[in-house]
């Protein structure tokens, strides 16, 4: 038998111990590999942003609305292959007021071009484009509001006076991490219409794509260079950058996220630390027997780190296979449908679950390192005259 199979093999010389150092690090995996999913689902918005598209507000701050000409003048802007706009809505419906989703008065055309990540059957498409009262709503929020096509939904703005009643014409989806699969579209026209007369032809942000994204940052310039000279400017940056400007809000958050995942990978240590001492203090008696029958040090020192990294990549193992269905069959679909402000996409990637297993396995090597070290260094003597 090889040392290392040696080494697996004590680790059934106590059943109850190992047993409990495993759950107790898998269950620290599993917090582990939740929080860095957290993190990664929160960055996902910008890793997986669209790179030929741009968003542009008005210079001083988002709230601010700008002329709805800008529109047409950003189309015309060299390198401009589709321009759309939006105005936030803040509807809520009267009969789920707890639930939040996003609600957009967008020009519908133009809005599928540009996010042409949303996937929508061609009738349900052809419906919403041809009735002005029409709702284009995403999947998880049908789910959650019992939404079909032909039902009828009114909405209350926080924003706005009145009450706005729509017809659902389509329900779209979609694969993309940066799709907010409970928004809520419906046509520009029939809002502006409802507004004061001071308010009309104004929109919240103007979307546009691009024909080549190397040139992003020169079209950008350019474009918010066209306004300069009039009473409204712009401030115009890519889909990622914008995203990353929202997101900034939340830097402190995300930071106490990170500090919390190392303060588990150190209780991870302490548990395997533990453990693989109290392992080495019973059998010093038996590595002085090994010692007295020509085994080196450097044998007996693999004894232990085998033993420590095999527990820590046992428990690693677990950990992953019982945190991963329960993100991606429970957890990620209910942070999905009822967290969609914050986590529009809540996926555990491979790099992550691949991450977790590792550090399990290189916290193992590091908490057996320093019992490793004290068992190699016991003189024959030492070992079998100490029986503690």
């Amino acid at each position: 038998m090889s040392l290392l199979g040696i080494a697996l093999r004590n680790l059934r010389r106590n059943k109850l111990r190992t047993t409990l150092t495993v759950l107790g690090v898998a269950v620290a995996v599993m917090a582990f590999l939740l929080l860095r999913t957290i993190l990664a689902s929160w960055n996902a918005s910008i890793e997986y942003a669209a790179k030929d598209r741009l968003g542009t507000r008005h210079k001083v701050s988002f709230i601010m609305e700008l002329p709805k000409r800008y529109v047409d003048r950003i189309r015309q802007e060299k390198g401009i292959q589709a321009a759309t706009w939006a105005n936030w809505f803040g509807g809520k419906d009267p009969r789920h007021p707890e639930e939040f989703f996003m609600t957009l008065a967008v020009d519908p055309a133009s809005y599928l071009d540009v996010y042409n990540e949303m996937q929508v059957k061609p009738a349900e498409r052809e419906h919403w484009l041809g009735d002005r009262q029409g709702a284009l709503i995403g999947d998880h929020l049908a789910a959650k509001l019992a939404l079909k096509v032909g039902d009828r939904i009114s909405l209350e703005s926080g924003i706005f006076r009145g009450t706005y009643t729509f017809n659902v014409s389509g329900i779209y989806t979609s694969q993309s991490p940066t799709i907010d699969r409970t928004g809520f579209l419906f046509h520009w026209d029939y809002f502006d219409q409802s507004r004061p007369e001071v308010f009309r032809d104004k929109v919240g942000w103007i979307v546009s794509r691009v024909d080549d994204p190397a040139h992003t940052a020169d079209i950008s310039a350019s474009v918010d260079k066209g306004f300069d000279s009039l009473d409204v400017q712009t401030l115009t940056m890519s889909e990622k950058q914008m995203n990353n400007s929202f997101l900034g809000m939340f830097s402190a958050i995300l930071q106490a996220v990170q500090i919390v995942s190392i303060i588990i990978l150190l209780i991870l240590l302490l548990i395997l630390g533990n453990t693989i001492a109290m392992g080495v203090r019973e059998r010093r008696h038996e590595y002085g027997v090994l010692r007295a029958l020509g085994f080196l040090p450097r044998h007996v020192a693999t004894f232990v780190i085998g033993e420590s990294v095999a527990l820590g990549l046992i428990a690693g193992l677990i950990g992953v296979a019982i945190a991963y269905p329960l993100v991606e069959y429970g957890l990620g679909r209910w942070i999905e449908e009822n967290m969609n402000t914050m986590f529009q996409w809540f996926h555990v990637q491979l790099d992550v679950m691949a991450l977790s297993v590792a550090l399990a396995l290189l916290l193992g090597a590091v908490a057996g390192a320093i019992p490793a070290w004290r068992a190699s260094r016991l003189t024959v003597i030492d070992a079998l005259r100490r029986l503690d």
